[in-house]
């Protein structure tokens, strides 16, 4: 009697644990929007090509131990790069029109930044007296896909993603278009997170001549996401 009391005890114990709902986590709730400020740290990239090949249509080559940077291939013009800033800024809105809570998603950003300055010298001929972009502001658009894995509550969270887009970036001197591929991530916390990312970008003018600038901006973001 006694074996068959603790056989029948065991069944309903092990049906009742088959029939209980397995333990699940509170699910993070869908974000929909993002906004960021960043702190830009600009890289020149392939300078000696663009813009200055561009600017006078035959090679550049670069030089030391003199006071100046880069002599054209037929020797007649020194180029001198008196400033290059490396240091920007940029506020966004980052759109996740079907939310962003685990897995991939959507993302729809817009930004303004800064454009660090470029002021260089040419002696001899050249399309123009001097080469300057100064005060730029850039305004870009892009798209992407924002991989998340978010935390309920203040857990932390993470997430990671990569952009495209097209832009128009205006200075003192010259307008003119750009277009961009971006990507990187970061951490969160509740609402509040800090990326990293990369981006390169190309910007593109028609005077002088047709040519174009090229940075890498590395950024440290901070966001706020609801």
């Amino acid at each position: 009697m006694l074996i068959q009391t603790a056989s029948a005890l065991c069944f309903v114990a092990a049906l009742s644990a088959a029939q209980a709902p397995a333990y699940q986590g509170a699910k993070p709730r869908r974000h929909f929007i993002s906004l960021t400020y960043e702190r830009q740290y600009v890289q020149p990239f392939n300078f000696r090509k663009h813009p200055l090949e561009d600017l006078f249509g035959q090679p550049i080559d670069e030089v030391h131990l003199e006071n100046f940077q880069y002599l054209t291939r037929d020797q007649q013009t020194q180029i001198t790069v008196n400033g290059y800033g490396k240091r920007a800024d940029a506020i966004g809105v980052t759109i996740y029109p079907f939310g962003s809570s685990v897995g991939p998603t959507l993302a729809l950003n817009g930004s303004i930044s800064s454009v660090p300055d470029i002021i260089v010298s040419f002696a001899g001929p050249a399309p123009a007296p001097n080469y300057a972009l100064t005060n730029g502001r850039a305004f870009d658009l892009g798209a992407g896909i924002d991989m998340s894995d978010r935390s309920a509550g203040w857990g932390i969270g993470a997430h990671a993603f990569v952009l495209g887009g097209l832009g128009h970036v205006h200075t003192d001197q010259l307008d003119g278009r750009r277009y961009f591929a971006e990507g990187g991530g970061g951490v969160s916390s509740g609402p509040f997170g800090v990326d990293i990312s990369f981006k390169y970008v190309v910007n593109q003018f028609s005077a002088p001549v047709t040519h174009s600038v090229h940075m890498i901006p590395i950024s440290i973001r901070g966001s706020l996401t609801f």
